[in-house]
């Protein structure tokens, strides 16, 4: 029986996966239901969906459908679909990954620390114009979000000489050595206060959406830097332009966004204190998620 899999995506062309997944299953048909094709004839024939935020209703109507494969270490942008019908849903577990996410916080802390963006703009008007040289040692870094990548990066942070603290929502056990760790509704003052830069890798849930916002604005150092590579949908978006109008922030990183791509008029892309990345912190490639597509498919064939 021939193999049907979908790529799908209502944010993104999945073409990119073609040839990986065409290597890995040479018999298989594919199907592309994404921002360039529509293919959605096939639907009633497709065992295996991998994608990236397919679109809402989509899956239930899949009646043969055996695998939900993210393309992504997250889930949450599937299980926002009330409709999911009952199939596993599986993400990316990846070492190359926690990797790609610890040289992007690497280089979102030091831009923000270091001043890069005033250097920046100092090169564009031929000016030598030099800002305070504070070394890492004397920088407080928070992560919010001390799963496999939040762990990850907190040790690359503190391998570089930062300072380095991490916030959960529930207690967690065996961090890197000299993480100061945090956790729940009790922790997260103390821990926000403590934080120059403040690097958000929380999942999107109930508790996360909206959790950039004024409120937590207002408990870090003034002049703090934020690094948001989570979910678009956990900063308040004029919340955080209000906090960088009142100098409370002093600059944003920020790669994930509720609307992706980021329409042009949006003020984030001329805003002079905001570094815009089109969601590129870390990446999976495809070799590796068409090998954990087929290794999901064998497990559930056993």
């Amino acid at each position: 029986m021939t193999l049907n899999i979908a790529l799908v995506s209502d944010q993104i062309a999945m073409d990119y996966l073609r040839p990986a997944f065409t290597a890995r299953f040479p018999d298989a048909r594919f199907h592309r239901i994404d921002t360039e094709v529509q293919d959605l004839d096939a639907l009633a024939e497709i065992d295996a969906v991998v994608c990236w935020s397919p679109p809402i209703g989509l899956l239930a109507r899949m009646p043969k459908l055996r695998l939900i494969q993210s393309v992504g270490a997250g889930t949450d942008h599937i299980t926002r679909d009330t409709s999911l019908p009952d199939v596993p849903v599986c993400r990316v577990v990846d070492t190359e990954m926690a990797a790609g996410m610890n040289a992007y916080v690497a280089w979102a802390v030091v831009h923000g620390q270091r001043h890069m963006g005033g250097y920046i703009e100092s090169q564009r008007r031929a000016a030598w114009e030099e800002s305070p040289v504070v070394p890492p040692g004397r920088h407080r870094v928070g992560i919010a979000g001390l799963g496999v990548l939040g762990q990850s990066t907190a040790k690359a942070l503190a391998a570089i000489g930062y300072q380095v603290r991490g916030w959960s929502r529930s207690p967690k056990s065996g961090l890197p050595d000299g993480i100061a760790a945090f956790h729940g509704d009790a922790g997260r003052a103390e821990f926000l206060a403590g934080c120059d830069t403040l690097v958000c890798l929380l999942p999107l849930t109930e508790d996360t959406h909206g959790i950039l916002n004024a409120d937590l604005f207002a408990q870090l150092p003034r002049g703090a830097h934020l690094v948001n590579a989570g979910r678009g949908a956990q900063l308040v978006q004029d919340d955080l332009l209000a906090a960088l109008e009142s100098g409370q922030v002093a600059s944003a990183v920020l790669d994930a966004f509720v609307e992706e791509p980021l329409p042009q008029a949006h003020p984030f892309w001329h805003h002079p204190r905001i570094t815009v990345t089109p969601h590129i912190a870390t990446r999976t490639g495809p070799e590796a998620i068409a090998r954990l597509t087929h290794d999901n498919l064998q497990r559930l064939s056993a």
